[in-house]
């Protein structure tokens, strides 16, 4: 019998303590029911607390061939896997969660206005806008508002254009450049779990 499984990269585990199969990985075989190898038991939390465990494709594989000695195991996905164990279920505070979205646009809005004016006193850009307005007017102006409204505009409509993102409406499908970081700072940060996951349990731990 060929068994196709694909572990995923991260599973999230409330309450129980046992993890599945169908919990952490994908699983095909040809023709035939699949629902008694989805609830095989893959790994036991050892620790009733909150903690991130490691298990690997060679822990899958040995607890299939445990139950299916006969079976050709192949994997096709991700090689470890981390499981989020929690002792209940996290109820979201509506009120909280807003405050925080508040909070981090006001960081955002002081950074990123702090950015700009420190890039605009380096670059000295109220004076090239003065040379621009002499050049065509004739006239030495500190801020001209014909140049600095329009570019004031401009510079909003950019960063909308390059975030690729306003409220619910998207000019393209792709990804917006705060995604792809996110994606990446997740990837990165599972990467350097597994990797004190397997430091841990070479010198004889296992849970975070």
């Amino acid at each position: 019998m060929d068994i196709y499984i694909k572990p995923i990269e991260k599973a999230q585990i409330i309450e129980r303590r046992v993890v599945f199969l169908k919990d952490v990985a994908e699983v095909y075989i040809g023709g035939q029911t699949k629902g008694n190898i989805e609830g095989i038991v893959v790994f036991q939390i050892p620790k009733d607390r909150d903690a991130t465990y490691l298990i690997t494709a060679l822990d899958i594989i040995r607890a299939i061939n445990h139950q299916y000695p006969d079976a050709t195991v192949s994997n096709v996905g991700e090689m470890d896997i981390l499981v989020e164990y929690h002792q209940k279920d996290k109820k979201e505070n509506k009120a909280f969660e807003v405050l925080k979205v508040i909070c981090m646009c006001i960081v955002l809005f002081a950074g990123a206005s702090t950015t700009i004016m420190c890039f605009h006193t380096d670059t000295q850009l109220p004076l090239i806008f003065q040379n621009y307005y002499y050049m065509f007017f004739g006239e030495n102006v500190d801020m001209p508002a014909i140049l600095s409204i329009p570019y004031s505009v401009g510079l909003v409509v950019g960063v909308l254009v390059f975030f690729n993102h306003f409220s619910k409406f998207k000019v393209t499908d792709d990804p917006t450049p705060i995604e792809i970081e996110m994606t990446t700072y997740e990837k990165e940060t599972n990467a350097s779990v597994v990797d004190k996951l397997n430091k841990r349990s070479s010198g004889g731990g296992g849970g975070k």
